[in-house]
């Protein structure tokens, strides 16, 4: 066993962003016990962005650049491409990633889509794949594509795909939630799940035979349903404090997933990286350049996301 192999390590991201700001807030007001967290960061990030109460272990890394609050530099996307790979050789218990940008990552010559792609780089093995599930309490969203420019959705989208994909998410439920049997609902990828193919055949070319091959391996799904009417009784339960009607809800691209869950619980969402060895989580939103600099961030998301790590 590792020094680090029963903490938690939190990364800062992009040093011109928000991240350090609502790290050292989120740990100031969960304060908990200096034994559990490891940051990795550098002090001159932390010292522009506030204090730390607590006598938490800082990993430093090098970081000899001007901070300059909301600018997008290769310099700053490089210095957050290195904290995620500090991050991943300490193979710590948990990871929690402040907010990086995938511009300044990629001026850097990091090109990777976003952080679950670098974290899979680093800590995937015997064909694992990372996958992004977005939690708040028990409303989750897995997408089915990630990054990825809407007009190349449906090409990205397979049988094969949905079948791994969803296969991967049983197994987090029966071995990380203890949920033996869990239910799924997936969204159509088209308006009216396809009308009959009227407007759009992939629900029944594609998505309704990886369906029926995950049901027979005993998995409980829905067919393809419209997403509108679906998210309208989830976002309803959830604000009413209402047990869900599914443990999970496969979205088919980001903005059809994140906009109920955001819309209910802007604050409180976390992006959370499953199918690897360690668990990452995140707040569910970006660097905010627009305000870093300006001690206007809010910490909840991220002290979501901690908290997350906790239970």
């Amino acid at each position: 066993m590792n020094k680090y192999s029963d903490k938690i390590a939190i990364t800062t991201g992009d040093p011109n962003g928000i991240g350090a700001e609502i790290t050292i807030k989120a740990l100031n007001l969960l304060n908990l016990p200096a034994r559990d967290i490891v940051i990795v960061s550098n002090s001159k990030v932390l010292n522009t962005y506030g204090r730390i109460n607590n006598n938490y272990e800082i990993v430093e890394l090098e970081y000899e650049e001007k901070i300059c609050p909301g600018e997008i530099s290769a310099s700053a996307g490089d210095f957050a491409y290195r904290l995620l790979k500090k991050a991943c050789e300490l193979k710590p218990k948990f990871i929690v990633t402040a907010p990086t940008s995938k511009e300044a990552m990629n001026l850097a010559g990091h090109k990777f889509n976003g952080q679950t792609e670098v974290l899979e780089n680093f800590l995937a093995h015997n064909g694992q794949r990372a996958e992004m599930l977005f939690v708040s309490k028990d409303f989750r969203i897995l997408l089915l594509t990630r990054h990825c420019a809407l007009k190349e959705v449906a090409g990205n989208i397979t049988k094969e795909k949905i079948i791994e994909k969803v296969e991967r998410l049983r197994s987090y439920f029966q071995n990380k939630l203890l949920i033996k049997k869990p239910s799924f609902a997936i969204c159509a990828l088209n308006p009216h799940a396809g009308e009959n193919g009227l407007l759009g055949c992939e629900e029944e070319t594609v998505m309704t035979p990886a369906i029926e091959a995950v049901r027979n391996r005993g998995i409980n799904i829905t067919n393809p349903l419209p997403a509108d009417t679906l998210f309208i009784d989830a976002a309803q339960k959830y604000l009413k404090g209402e047990k869900l009607p599914y443990d999970c809800y496969i979205a088919c691209y980001h903005d059809q997933g994140l906009i109920p869950i955001k819309s209910v619980a802007a604050s409180k969402t976390v992006n959370m990286t499953i199918g690897l060895d360690i668990i990452r989580t995140s707040p569910g939103h970006g660097t905010a350049f627009d305000i870093a600099g300006k001690n206007m961030a809010n910490p909840d998301s991220m002290m979501e996301a901690i908290k997350c790590c906790l239970y």
